[in-house]
């Protein structure tokens, strides 16, 4: 599909609304032949003028000049109020499709980007994938709104003209309309040749947007490293990368009109001059004469803005060929079938000899063996790199492993429904991500018809709650981008708050204290009390004093299970475990001193 033209896999695309574009397109065929009878109306009124009691209309029994004259008027004043009708109807069906097919191929897009996996969106940059659902499509949009009617009018205009010539003048019609294929040949050429040039434009387009969202999210670090000069300078750059790639596209595309006036004008000449050679010899009607020329003129001239259309074309095809490659790009991971009752998941989590590594990278985990039983707390430490938050990923189908399985209730869950799998997780990250809207949307995001009460007893076992209340407005507190009105701390127990409102029978705290200070965890560690009775939890920490009440700490390094057991049990063993609790407690440092 990928091979084909962007024009006809867009066509594919909008399959279900080829009558509509049916209907958009007889409207403008219409409108085109009303627009085309003024100049045949002209050339009756001067063949009436001109032969008065002889004159073509005389042949249909309408012999008086007035009532021709009347006649004329009458058939003048309905066709351009023909014209008129069809003008609005076009400009209505085609705005409409260009208006709907823009909603429905970003929405499209967007949804199949939810479904893409992880690795998918570490591969590219956020800005590019914005400029792709929203520059893009809106690209398509312009040219559906103007463009597409543009194109069918010009080819309703040039085989109606065409067909007339043919038809009343066979031996001026090849004079005339000779220059029509060398118009169309060069335009296929300079079609051929601006492709890449607007493909170019989109891909620097992207890389411009990709910039600018870098340098706005970062803008806090920009300022703490005094690198603002240096990030106008990176912006310039990609601006001028931008411009210099559109220069080059409209060095072309503005070469366009000058060349083909000069062969429409020769067509134009044939038919002016041969047409006033016939009607002087009286071998052309005079009236017929004023229809030729003035047709000559209506064919020939519209072709010069089939660079304008052209151009709109080109830029259009090449941000569809982008959104259609987005949508047309395969799922990494596809949703399993089998769905899982909330009320009859229990907790239970196998890691099944796992391995696994990113891309063609080595191995990050290494023959993972870990069954967690239902209703326990486990937790994973060991360096940073080692593994640890690659399971929690495993576990969420973030990633599927390389070899073995991870199972749920003892089932792959390759083959689970993947929202069933999520809903039953709870994750508490180290990175919290915080929507801009209310503290309470915020909390309530994974339950969104949660009452008011609900969201409250989530943040008072959260221990959210106090400093809630002494925001500017409480729970309805707009949070600003990514949380960043609120601290830390505060973004952590409303992040814990949020996964304690799901209700999930495995809660999950990917490092969730690492970054907080003494008071905040100590109140995640009160609140972790109540929240894991009757659930599993499975945590991540560097700091040990969080977790030494687990009922088994697993020690990963270098993607293996190197020790496992309880606190005492590790501590016990005289290993790594038992080294990082002497450096966290001071011990080492004061058997050294």
């Amino acid at each position: 599909m990928a091979s084909s033209t962007p024009l006809r896999r867009l066509f594919s695309y909008a399959r279900h609304r080829r009558p509509a574009i049916a209907v958009a397109t007889t409207y403008s065929v219409l409108n085109k032949l009303f627009d085309l009878a003024p100049p045949m109306l002209i050339g009756a009124a001067v063949d009436v003028v001109v032969q008065q009691e002889d004159s073509f209309l005389a042949g249909f029994g309408v012999e008086s000049v007035d009532t021709q004259i009347l006649l004329l008027a009458v058939v003048t004043f309905l066709i351009w109020g023909l014209e008129s009708i069809f003008e609005y109807a076009y400009a209505l069906a085609w705005r409409n499709l260009a208006q709907t097919l823009q909603h429905e191929l970003r929405q499209d897009a967007y949804e199949h980007v939810q479904r893409l996996e992880l690795a998918y969106f570490e591969d590219r940059s956020t800005g590019g994938l914005m400029t792709v659902l929203g520059d893009d499509v809106n690209q398509l949009e312009r040219f559906l709104d103007d463009g597409a009617n543009q194109i069918i009018q010009l080819v309703t205009t040039v085989l109606a003209v065409g067909a007339l010539f043919i038809a009343a003048v066979p031996s001026i019609a090849p004079l005339a309309i000779a220059p029509t294929p060398l118009v169309i040949a060069g335009s296929l050429w300079f079609q051929k040749r601006l492709a890449p040039r607007y493909a170019e434009v989109r891909a620097r387009t992207s890389d411009l947007a990709a910039g600018l969202a870098n340098k706005l999210t970062g803008i806090a670090t920009i300022k703490a490293f005094v690198a603002e000069e240096a990030e106008a300078e990176q912006l310039e750059r990609d601006s001028k990368a931008y411009l210099d790639a559109n220069a080059a596209a409209i060095r072309l595309s503005s070469a366009f009109v000058p060349l083909i006036r000069m062969g429409i004008v020769l067509g134009f000449t044939a038919t002016l001059v041969l047409g006033a050679r016939m009607a002087t010899d009286g071998t052309l009607n005079v009236g017929l004469y004023s229809v030729l020329v003035f047709m000559t003129q209506r064919l020939l001239w519209p072709l010069t803005r089939l660079g304008n259309i052209l151009d709109q074309y080109q830029r259009a095809m090449a941000s569809t060929r982008r959104v259609l490659d987005l949508l047309d790009t395969p799922l990494g991971i596809e949703d399993g079938e089998t769905r899982l009752n909330r009320s009859e998941i229990t907790g239970a989590v196998e890691f099944r000899k796992v391995g696994f590594s990113y891309a063609e990278g080595p191995p990050v985990l290494e023959d993972i063996d870990i069954r967690i039983a239902p209703g326990s707390s486990v937790a994973f430490v060991g360096p940073t790199g080692s593994g640890k938050s690659t399971l929690i990923k495993l576990l969420l189908r973030f990633y599927d492993p390389s070899a073995g399985s991870v199972c749920l209730e003892g089932q792959d869950v390759r083959s689970l429904a993947l929202s069933d799998l999520r809903r039953a997780i709870g994750l508490v990250s180290q990175d919290v991500f915080l929507f801009h809207g209310t503290v309470r949307e915020n909390i309530a995001y994974g339950a969104p018809d949660a009452s008011p009460e609900d969201v409250e007893r989530a943040a008072k076992l959260a221990e959210a709650h106090d400093f809630i209340l002494r925001l500017a407005d409480g729970y309805e507190t707009l949070v600003g981008e990514r949380g960043q009105k609120l601290s830390g701390g505060q973004r952590q127990r409303i992040s814990l708050a949020r996964a304690i409102l799901v209700d999930p029978p495995i809660l999950v705290l990917d490092e969730a204290t690492s970054a907080v200070d003494n008071e905040t965890e100590a109140a995640i560690q009160r609140s972790l009390q109540q929240v894991a009775l009757d659930r599993t939890t499975m945590i991540i920490a560097h700091r040990l004093s969080t977790i030494r009440n687990a009922d088994c700490t697993y020690v990963v390094e270098g993607g293996r299970i190197t020790e496992r057991g309880t606190h005492d049990e590790l501590l016990g063993l005289g290993g790594t475990y038992a080294a990082l609790w002497s450096v966290q407690t001071g011990e080492r440092s004061q058997h050294a001193s």
